[in-house]
């Protein structure tokens, strides 16, 4: 652990991975299918699965049969649901390791079919990304009765930029099952901000929590605990004079207009873009030193970012924090996005696999 703390690394709370897991549990008031896809969210698959158990989820839905295999290899036993459409020539792989595959069309049916082994529709609603369109349903339902899916599925496009688009998707799930030879004994629907803003017990028998649990929630919904914290080392101090930038295209001038601003303070930390901490937040992010927020100067680089640290006393070796809590201020995923005009998922799904996950244990 020490070595691992030497550079820039991930803390995942496990502990309040748990407790939002708890949270969204008890809102639905149906049983959970977590959604640990591209690592968890950078998370850590196996170790947020593991995590998980204590909830006792119905499942987990991937991404991939890789990510799958490597739940499988770990000693997770629950289902898993391989979300994104693959191909008939990995279907031996799947069943290999006993995943249930994501199907939404005739062929790939009658050609999974025959195994026996559980699989769930997928139903496009509107989303127009994967799945059989609402619409044709009534088309496979021969194949469908031949090989009855032990699930069927959609996902919702816009519930937090058009609520009345919910009860349209709504409306043509209910449509596309009505076409089936009979109801699957599994009907999902609900994403994290869906789950969120439904307001009461949901009305199917699954819900597939995801950005949520790793404590991202939105503005009116639920409050989930913060799980992530990015912290880095600084690895070297310079003073710097009028005139001087700092980074790559000199789009950081400092600043400064009498006597007293000079000189100005660079602290380097040793991560950058390849880490995942993105490009977009040269100039324009902010991080903790000793519970003081500090700019970042400059281009993010590959490997190093520069704050400008002239007001907040510091060493080299001290932490810097880049998401999670320092003191009695913190930044949280969403602020970090702010920052740079991202997405949340983008920051966590692009923690990149050199900073080391250091857990804490579940309470």
């Amino acid at each position: 652990m020490m070595r691992a703390m030497t550079r820039a690394w991930v803390e995942v709370d496990l502990g309040a991975l748990k407790r939002n897991a708890e949270k969204i549990a008890a809102a639905a008031r149906v049983p959970l299918l977590p959604t640990i896809k591209a690592d968890a969210y950078g998370m850590g698959a196996v170790g947020v699965a593991r995590a998980l158990e204590a909830t006792e989820p119905w499942g987990y839905g991937v991404g991939t049969i890789e990510e799958g295999e490597e739940l499988r290899a770990a000693g997770i036993a629950r289902p898993i649901l391989v979300l994104t459409p693959i191909l008939a020539e990995t279907f031996a792989a799947a069943q290999a390791a006993g995943l249930r595959p994501a199907l939404g069309d005739a062929a790939a049916i009658a050609a999974w079919g025959p195994s026996g082994a559980p699989w769930h529709l997928s139903i496009d609603t509107g989303m127009n990304r994967a799945g059989i369109p609402w619409r044709d349903v009534g088309r496979i339902r021969d194949v469908v009765a031949r090989f009855p899916p032990e699930g069927a599925f959609t996902h919702y496009h816009s519930v937090l930029k058009d609520r009345a688009s919910v009860a349209v998707q709504t409306g043509r799930f209910r449509d596309a099952l009505a076409q089936l030879p009979a109801r699957p004994a599994l009907l999902h629907a609900e994403s994290s901000a869906a789950i969120e803003h439904a307001g009461g017990r949901s009305p199917w028998d699954l819900v597939r929590p995801g950005v949520f649990l790793y404590g991202v929630g939105t503005a009116e919904g639920l409050d989930p605990e913060p799980v992530v914290s990015v912290r880095a080392r600084i690895v070297e101090l310079r003073a710097i004079q009028d005139g001087d930038t700092v980074s790559y295209g000199a789009t950081w001038p400092a600043p400064g207009s009498h006597p007293e601003d000079w000189p100005r303070r660079i602290a380097t930390l040793p991560l950058g873009y390849a880490d995942g901490y993105r490009r977009a937040l040269g100039n324009r992010g902010w991080a903790l030193l000793h519970g003081r927020r500090v700019p970042v100067a400059g281009a993010i680089t590959m490997d190093m970012t520069m704050l400008d640290v002239t007001d907040v006393p510091c060493d080299v070796g001290d932490v810097v924090t880049l998401f999670g809590r320092d003191g009695g201020d913190w930044l949280t995923v969403q602020d970090v996005a702010r920052f740079g005009h991202l997405s949340p998922y983008e920051l966590l799904t692009e923690l990149h696999s050199r900073l080391p996950r250091l857990y804490g244990e579940p309470q």
